[in-house]
């Protein structure tokens, strides 16, 4: 694979963590609508029904959808800071919740193939070992 020059790879790096951390945050968002959205309806079909049992119901159902949107989005979270921190765990684990995003067509099929394009690159082991030269400039 050819290897693409430092600046650049610290741009994609920048990018790749932003965009692990944004569809973690949406997928948080998701959880919770989810939850609150389970939980109203819940509530008002126990009213109609005029029996609790429709509110623990779906109460629990929230609470296991949204736990577990949970638990699925703080890898990305994890892997995005990693990133954006230059750590080799943030490399290592960005890669295996892009081989898990495969399956999450499109938007996590496209993020999975660019993590693959930015973190496999030959420069990668250097930038993240930060034995890279310095990005910036002094004068």
């Amino acid at each position: 694979m050819n290897s693409i020059n430092q600046q650049d790879l610290h741009t994609h790096v920048q990018i790749l963590g932003w965009l692990r951390i944004a569809s973690a945050a949406l997928m948080l968002v998701i959880g919770a609508s989810l939850l609150v959205l389970l939980a109203g309806v819940g509530v008002f079909s126990s009213v109609a029904a005029e029996d609790a049992t429709p509110f623990w119901v779906l109460t629990l159902v929230a609470l296991f959808v949204g736990g577990l949107m949970v638990v699925l989005a703080l890898p990305s979270l994890l892997a995005g800071v990693g990133l954006l921190r230059r750590k080799e765990w943030g490399r290592i684990l960005a890669l295996i919740v892009g081989a898990f995003d495969l399956f999450n067509f499109p938007i996590g099929t496209l993020i999975a193939a660019y993590s693959f394009y930015v973190l496999l690159q030959n420069s990668a082991s250097a930038y993240f070992a930060g034995t890279t030269t310095s990005l910036t400039t002094t004068s």
